[in-house]
């Protein structure tokens, strides 16, 4: 009795930085995933949590709100530094649909509740199933059981103000659409030339109305050069998930003091 006694502060602590983790991170943020859900597997996270690690001294005292306070951040932080990376595949749909024409046409992403890309939220769908198939969210719930062995729930130092959590985060973020031009490029260069091919058009052929041509045609080409780059799509958002991990490490390591 006494041992459990000694442990409820430190599962409460665990929870906190499981839930708030399971907050912001990809798949597990989802808003089409019951709250419920989401609450019952981190606290059977934590259990698995503060049964297998070697548990610090913690205590009921004043400071144990400030520990909570830092351990919710640490959760919020490591899921959304993820969170960032993977938004990369929605900004590339939104220059690949900038450039076909439909911008204008947005559609409600369930995750956010705001307006999206078409392609940007196909492909960001595509690439959760991508996820999943190759157990990336395997590799998110082992970073945050991992993550207490660099960043101890006793530790109530939060290094959010330096120089190496600033320049990681502004990385990270330069980073995302970095690789968000670089998965769109195929298909916006493509269509650049298309777009070229039918000004060349347009001014040989005056009579021709490019607008009512050119906009279907945008449409099948750029569709039938999706599928054609569709392989090398997954290979750039396996890229994208190593580096949302790599990310991930080291924002842990920051948060760490390492």
């Amino acid at each position: 009795m006494e041992q459990l006694l000694t442990m409820y502060p430190a599962f409460l602590l665990i929870l906190v930085r499981v839930a708030s983790f399971f907050i912001t991170v990809p798949f597990f943020s989802h808003r089409t995933i019951p709250a419920m859900h989401k609450v019952g597997l981190a606290a059977v996270l934590s259990i698995v949590i503060v049964t297998t690690i070697d548990i610090p001294a913690v205590e009921l005292d004043d400071q144990f709100i400030l520990l909570v306070v830092k351990e919710c951040l640490v959760g919020l932080v490591m899921g959304l530094i993820a969170y960032i990376v993977i938004m990369a595949i929605q900004i590339a749909g939104g220059l690949i649909d900038f450039q076909i024409g439909f911008a204008i046409a947005n559609v409600i992403d369930p995750q956010t509740g705001a307006q999206s890309p078409i392609t940007g939220q196909y492909l960001y769908t595509v690439a959760l199933l991508l996820l999943l198939s190759t157990n990336g969210h395997h590799l998110l719930i082992d970073g945050i059981y991992n993550s207490y062995d660099v960043i101890p729930m006793n530790q109530l130092i939060f290094p959010v103000g330096e120089e190496t959590f600033v320049t990681h985060a502004l990385t990270t973020f330069a980073t995302m659409f970095l690789l968000a031009v670089q998965m769109s490029l195929p298909l916006v260069g493509a269509l650049f030339l298309v777009d070229v091919a039918l000004g060349i058009v347009a001014r040989t052929v005056p009579q021709l109305n490019i607008f009512v041509v050119g906009f279907p045609l945008k449409i099948i080409v750029a569709f039938i050069l999706l599928i054609v780059v569709m392989g090398s799509m997954f290979y750039m958002m396996q890229l994208i998930f190593e580096y949302m991990l790599e990310a991930m490490r080291t924002m842990i390591r920051i948060l760490g003091g390492v």
